[in-house]
């Protein structure tokens, strides 16, 4: 459920809340990881708190302009952060991509999941978009399952599409329409 006051979203077990300055650490920490570095697009690495810093100080001007809506993925009875989730907003078409980390030492709970089916429904509900895309490394059939599970559907491969880490990987290409508008 989206807070519109203060921008959160509840779910079974999690918050889904603005990054504040105070979480850069945190941020560098679980980014600094290199299984979590290769099966991200875009995260630098090593991941120093400056990036996690500038990173953040960008996020309200981008969420007030309606141009990506990142949020921290909190452990909704602790607080603890454990990753990421952000949406772009390509408004000309009325769709966006969703993207989303995890640090390693919460792989393997669900988070991913549930964090994506409440994004997916901030923008489909919230923001009325009329679909939802996400891209995967084929190295990371984890994060297809995400994607599987939250009712998304393979549209596509783009074959060696990802030059990282001296080799090319097939990036996998996930949609979900707004069946409700």
């Amino acid at each position: 459920m989206f807070n519109q006051e203060k921008r959160t979203i509840t779910t079974e077990r999690l918050m889904l809340r603005p990054f504040e300055l105070a979480d850069a650490k945190r941020v560098s920490d679980l980014c600094n990881n290199y299984n979590v570095y290769k099966s991200t697009l875009t995260l630098p690495y090593p991941y120093p708190v400056e990036c996690a810093i500038a990173w953040i100080e960008a996020h309200e001007e981008n969420f007030i302009n309606n141009i990506h809506y990142e949020f921290a993925i909190t452990d909704k009875s602790s607080n603890e952060l454990c990753g990421a989730i952000g949406l772009t907003n390509k408004q000309a078409h009325r769709n966006g991509e969703v993207g989303y980390w995890i640090g390693e030492e919460y792989w393997g709970k669900g988070y991913a999941t549930e964090a994506t089916k409440a994004i997916l429904a901030f923008a489909f509900s919230e923001k009325h978009y009329h679909k939802v895309f996400a891209r995967h490394f084929a190295s990371n059939p984890a994060s297809g399952r995400v994607m599987q599970k939250c009712g998304m559907v393979k549209e596509g491969i783009l074959l060696q599409h990802i030059y990282k880490e001296n080799k090319y990987d097939d990036l996998i290409h996930y949609g979900i329409i707004n069946t409700e508008g």
